[in-house]
This record gives structure tokens, C-alpha cells and sequence, in this order.
């Protein structure tokens, strides 16, 4: 059975109030706990922990504006950079998860 978080769920593993460090791209949340130099409080990375950072790692972005899933906007050597990314997560990381699609105005009944 594969656990699915909701964004707030996935909030809380940021290395701050859990120890655990998660993030997700595409939808797919790893557990990047072993690699605490980079993710972890006051590192460089930090900024995705927690977080749904599709966006920002397919425009190589550090701006907490693009930690988001929307890639829709995006050219192929963008989704490109996004996809070799997630190739290294795939092999480097466990997935622990997914994470649930946010609701939006327009999909509530």
C-alpha cells in the first residue's frame, strides 16, 4: 500500500518539526533524510524540504515561489532538466510516497 500525503502532511517532514527531511517531484515523495548537508536546516537545499518542487528544479530555482508542481508553461529543455533530476532521485532516494493533488477552485463540486 503506498502512503499518500496531503501538502500539509508533506509540510511537516522538512527537517525542522520532524527530523525526517521529504520532498516531491512529480508527485513522487522521497525521503532525502540521508543527505542532511544538503537538505537540511540551514543548507542550500532546503528550501524544498517539505515541499512539492517540480518547478523549481526544472528551472534550476532557489525562490520559494517556484517550489510548486506547475510545469505547464515550461519548454522541452526545461522538462528535460526536470527529468534527469528526478532520474538521480529515482536511484539516490527512497520514494516513501505520493503526494495528493491539490484541490483547486474549480474541482470542489
Amino acid at each position: 500500500m503506498v502512503y499518500t500525503f496531503t501538502p500539509e502532511e508533506l509540510s511537516k517532514y522538512d527537517g525542522v518539526k520532524d527530523k525526517k527531511i521529504y520532498f516531491s517531484v512529480r508527485g513522487k515523495v522521497y525521503d532525502v533524510s540521508k543527505a542532511p548537508d544538503f537538505y537540511g536546516p540551514g543548507c542550500g537545499y532546503h528550501i524544498f524540504a517539505g515541499k512539492e518542487c517540480a518547478r523549481a528544479l526544472a528551472l534550476m530555482s532557489l525562490k520559494p515561489e517556484d517550489c510548486n508542481s506547475n510545469i505547464t508553461d515550461l519548454d522541452e529543455s526545461r522538462i528535460k532538466v526536470l527529468d534527469d533530476w528526478q532520474k538521480k532521485f529515482d536511484e539516490k532516494y527512497e520514494k516513501v510516497g505520493l503526494l495528493a493533488e491539490e484541490e483547486t477552485e474549480d474541482q470542489v463540486p
